[in-house]
């Protein structure tokens, strides 16, 4: 193919470089060593990650949590408009503000659904694995460009905006990532089984209102510790959801996995861990609390685990 996932890891790879060596000449930066070893440490996983050793990149991952940890991860000195400059700016642009936003979906569903099969010169345009996120990649190309046609900026006042945003998110835009392999190693360590030990040994699984409770409050209990729904999902149903809902109860397999997954996503809701969804916003928003959002939203997901227990209980074993 012409355009792989790895191009994608290559542009992730030299912005995060960019920002390193830009938080390494910010004198003014109270943290700019340790910063810029920990951008430069992540973007380095992007661009040679596959030809290191892993236990090579397990010691960079682990550094960059101990750099995160001591609190070395911080934010630079940035140049920003006042608020009559963006006033201006707004009233200038308008609505054609939402044309780069706007351009990323547009492109990313154009290039997953009518470019997946095209060919140059007999080979495949987009990468056919991975055609989604290749598409992705593009859009957020197309945008950028968009963007400073519209703002007549240069690509580089977009990797200053760049900076300054993963900046304002800090260590957080590597936790997606970090708990993702967290799942994978918590599968391949066997963890599901442990799970299944326990609820066995210390939880009476013979009454099916029970199991269902297991299984329902787990995938959220797991969530909330590793914040993410995917990586809860295996521990979970390789722990309960497959030998003892499917296999001792013969429920039914699709209504687990979807509400399975619901479940774990009530987790997402309550959990500082899931960084993206809930402490993100809270810093793009400046808000004074860093876990408002999730304060918040803590009812709504203690509801749904509720509704949730009962939902599958009437409807698994139909």
């Amino acid at each position: 193919m012409i355009l792989s996932i790895q191009h994608l890891y290559l542009l992730v790879g030299v912005i995060l470089a960019i920002t390193a060596v830009m938080t390494l000449a910010d004198r003014q930066h109270p943290k700019r060593y340790t910063s810029a070893l920990f951008w430069g440490i992540y973007a380095l996983v992007f661009l040679v990650g596959d030809k290191l050793p892993p236990a090579l990149v397990g010691v960079g991952a682990i550094g960059m949590a101990v750099i995160a940890g001591m609190r070395g991860v911080g934010a630079g000195k940035h140049r920003e408009p006042t608020p009559e400059q963006y006033q201006a700016s707004a009233a200038r642009l308008g609505n054609k503000l939402f044309i780069p936003a706007l351009a990323i979906p547009l492109v990313t569903v154009i290039g997953t659904v009518g470019m997946s099969h095209i060919k140059l010169g007999g080979t495949l345009l987009l990468d056919p694995k991975n055609t989604t996120l290749v598409s992705l990649g593009i859009g957020c190309v197309v945008a950028l460009a968009l963007a400073c046609w519209l703002t007549r900026e240069t690509p580089v006042q977009g990797m200053r905006e760049s900076r300054r945003l993963t900046d304002a998110l800090g260590w957080a835009v590597v936790l997606p990532q970090m708990l993702g392999m967290l799942g994978l190693v918590f599968s391949d360590a066997g963890v599901g089984k442990a799970v299944a030990h326990i609820t066995t040994s210390y939880i009476n699984m013979d009454i099916r209102f029970v199991a269902v409770a297991v299984y329902v409050l787990g995938m959220a209990l797991f969530t909330i510790i590793m914040g993410n729904g995917f990586a809860a999902f295996p521990v979970m149903t390789g722990g309960v959801g497959v030998p003892v809902l499917v296999g001792v109860y013969h429920g039914d397999p699709a209504v687990m996995a979807a509400i399975g997954m619901f479940s774990g996503y009530c987790g997402t809701l309550m959990t500082p861990m899931a960084a993206n969804f809930n402490i993100v916003p809270a810093a793009l928003l400046e808000l004074p609390d860093k876990n408002a959002v999730i304060k918040v939203q803590i009812p709504t997901a203690a509801a749904l685990l509720v509704v949730n227990i009962f939902l599958m209980y009437f409807l698994m074993f139909r």
